[in-house]
């Protein structure tokens, strides 16, 4: 008898062991498709675009102005014109140094200023708060960005949450 009462507690504790457990649900998330497909569309993103682009349009500019010179020097020495080739090498030397400096200035600039917009809080709390509303609304316990994730060989599709996140951020969010 005591034999069956051992038994049948060590029954009633596994399966309430077994049912406190819960179960764990994970989903996967490509937080860079996320970055790329969304944040592009983002007014802060456009307008560094557009800064972008405008110093894009000053660093050719620059380098055909330099292209002018070093043709005008190769036509001054075809003519025997050293003088003239004289200055225009000390215009170029000038002009590529400037470029240099320049260049170098704005797209150090523009690198701070995407990794800036890349980490703002402001961004990133969208989508974690994007994330959390989708895990707890559809009973996910973990979320793992794919890209994050060492180790990670295989899932299946129905575990990524990408395409949803993406979805609820344009929903929700006004950009």
């Amino acid at each position: 008898m005591s034999k069956r009462i051992v038994i049948l507690l060590l029954l009633i504790f596994c399966a309430g062991f077994a049912f406190g457990q819960q179960i764990s649900r994970i989903a996967i998330v490509d937080l860079q498709r996320v970055n790329n497909e969304f944040y592009r569309e983002s007014a802060a993103v456009r307008q560094f675009n557009e800064r972008t682009a405008r110093v894009q349009v000053d660093i050719e500019k620059m380098q055909n102005e330099i292209r002018e010179l070093i043709a005008r020097r190769d036509i001054a020495v075809s003519l025997n014109n050293q003088a003239e080739a004289n200055r225009l090498e000390i215009e170029i030397n000038r002009s590529r140094e400037y470029f240099g400096s320049y260049y170098q200035a704005r797209i150090a600039e523009l690198e701070r200023e995407r990794v800036y917009l890349m980490q703002s809080d402001t961004f990133l709390n969208q989508i974690y708060d994007e994330i959390r509303y989708i895990a707890e609304s559809e009973g996910f316990t973990h979320v793992f960005d794919i890209n994050q994730t060492p180790g990670l060989l295989w899932f299946s599709p129905g575990f990524d949450i990408t395409d949803r996140l993406l979805q609820s951020l344009r929903t929700r969010i006004r950009y």
